[in-house]
């Protein structure tokens, strides 16, 4: 009983308790008592902002024990004890092995791509807008088809496209557009694979020039929580070079987009 009240009257421990309940009010009350208290869904709470409302309740708890000097001083102790008393050397040298391997194992589970399962329904190809607007234009969606199949050479545009792709595209969706490109496992999730005929073979070409302008920032809510990593095209290509990487992508994969006539009856058929 001693021990525990002397433990209790620590500043020192006061300060680790604090900590201890802040961090399980941050996690589990927040996720599961709150929710049962208020009658309202539970959801998990985000690994970043139990970071940030940590370090809130750290600050705050410096700020107490430090605001009066015989606290700041009792609090200290425990600290100083284990980095000077020699009946602590083992103590001392413990935390020299554990604090690096624990800052190394929390900074790999931080940055290592994850495959988890997203907390809301996502969905794989989100529908699109009925318009858009790129560089100032508007653009219908519906019904709109790639222009550069009825102008100019077809060889050209696959020239065109090729070139759009390999200086542009490579790296992240790969040299066989398998989504395998030197930087795709640095992703979660994977760039589209587009020799698989669960993309743009089940996709109108507008969509995929949709997807490929906008990029990930373009997604819509059910697009979300997996948001893609492609950046917003537009601001670095032109129209006509993005229908002409569109063209490449089908022409090199051997699928044929799909044509707004099929995917109008496949919607009334639904």
């Amino acid at each position: 009983m001693t021990r525990i009240r002397y433990v209790l009257r620590h500043p020192f421990w006061q300060a680790v308790i604090l900590l201890v309940v802040a961090y399980l009010t941050f996690t589990v009350g927040v996720q599961y008592v709150f929710p049962f208290l208020f009658r309202v869904p539970s959801a998990p709470v985000p690994h970043s902002v139990v970071l940030q409302y940590m370090f809130i309740a750290i600050i705050g708890i410096l700020i107490f024990v430090s605001s009066d000097e015989p606290r700041w001083r009792t609090f200290k102790q425990p600290m100083h004890a284990t980095l000077v008393d020699e009946d602590k050397r083992w103590l001392r040298l413990g935390l020299l092995v554990a604090v690096p391997v624990l800052l190394g194992f929390e900074t790999y589970q931080t940055t290592r791509p994850r495959v988890d399962a997203p907390i809301e329904l996502r969905s794989i190809h989100p529908a699109p807008p009925g318009q858009i607007t790129f560089r100032g234009k508007t653009m219908q969606l519906s019904g709109l088809e790639n222009p550069l199949r009825k102008t100019g050479s077809m060889a050209d545009h696959l020239r065109e496209g090729r070139r759009v792709y390999y200086q542009n595209c490579i790296p992240c969706h790969g040299d066989r557009l398998d989504g395998a490109g030197h930087f795709a496992h640095g992703f979660s999730p994977s760039p589209a694979n587009f020799s698989d005929n669960g993309t743009i073979a089940q996709l109108t070409e507008s969509y995929v020039f949709w997807r490929v302008a906008k990029g990930g920032p373009g997604l819509p809510r059910e697009g979300t929580p997996w948001n893609s990593a492609m950046p917003v095209w537009e601001n670095y290509l032109t129209e006509d070079e993005i229908w002409s990487v569109v063209l490449f992508l089908y022409d090199q994969t051997g699928w044929q987009p799909r044509r707004w006539e099929a995917a109008t009856k496949a919607g009334g058929a639904k």
